[in-house]
Order: structure tokens, then sequence, then C-alpha cells
């Protein structure tokens, strides 16, 4: 499937990074470092624009090295992008380390992952039918 998109950064276009990637790296644009302090967020733009097909979007979501080595996460993790969203892809990063993290320029911030969805319509109802697991919630998936 071929997406359109603009690019409007320094960068080279996103890739995936082995052949069995499902995740497209983004990179950082922007004109000096920033310095991310603990518990701090901050908007990352990319400097790309993307017209996916209808019935597509784009999931946003951390790198885990960056998550293992340095605490830097997504703070609306997985951040989605609507077919007909046609701004600039922007990344809230957000630092849970206790030490400052410096974002560079070109430097890879997050994965992108297309995905194909559906849309549902409800069939509203005074009941639903039961399950063996029922209203059991968190950790109540039948293992001890």
């Amino acid at each position: 499937m071929k997406v359109k998109v603009v690019n409007k950064s320094k960068n080279k276009l996103p890739e995936y990074s082995t052949k069995f990637s499902a995740g497209l790296d983004l990179r950082a644009n922007i004109s000096k470092e920033i310095v991310l302090k603990p518990l701090e967020r901050v908007l990352i733009p990319t400097g790309l624009y993307i017209e996916l097909p209808e019935g597509f979007e784009a999931q946003i979501r951390p790198r885990s090295g960056l998550a293992l080595k340095h605490g830097i996460s997504i703070v609306n993790s997985p951040g989605t992008i609507d077919s007909d969203y046609r701004g600039e892809i922007g990344i809230i990063l957000i630092n849970l380390s206790n030490e400052d993290f410096v974002i560079k320029d070109g430097e890879r911030i997050c994965q992108m992952v297309i995905n194909k969805f559906e849309q549902i319509e409800w069939d509203e109802s005074s009941e639903i039918n039961n399950t063996d697991r029922g209203t059991g919630g968190f950790g109540h998936t039948g293992k001890n």
C-alpha cells in the first residue's frame, strides 16, 4: 500500500529498521536540541504530513530502547492519527526518568504503525450475554 507523504523536515523519510518491523521510525525535526527534564513533556515536530486512505489509522508508539535506557515514553500512547488529519505529525514525549534527556535533531523518537480498522454501529439493548469470565476485570482472566 502506498501512502502520500509530504516531508518538510531535514530528515529522510521514515523507514522500517528490519524486513519484519511493524513500525516506521519517526525522527525529531527541531532547529536546536531540547532538554527534557524529569516528568516534563514536550511536543516534538516531525515535519511529516500524511494522507492515509479511508479505513486506516496510524498509531504512534514509544521506542523500546528510549523507554528502557532513558525512561522516555509517549504521553498518549498509543497516539492515533486519523485518516482525515492533514496537519504535521507531532509527538508528545515525556521523561519518566530522574535525569535530563537531550533530544537532538534527527533522533528517532517513536514508531508509527499503520493499521486497518472498522467503525461499528451500536445495537442498544437492555442486556448483554454472560460469559465464564463475567464481570471479572483486571487480573481476572482465570490465571492464578
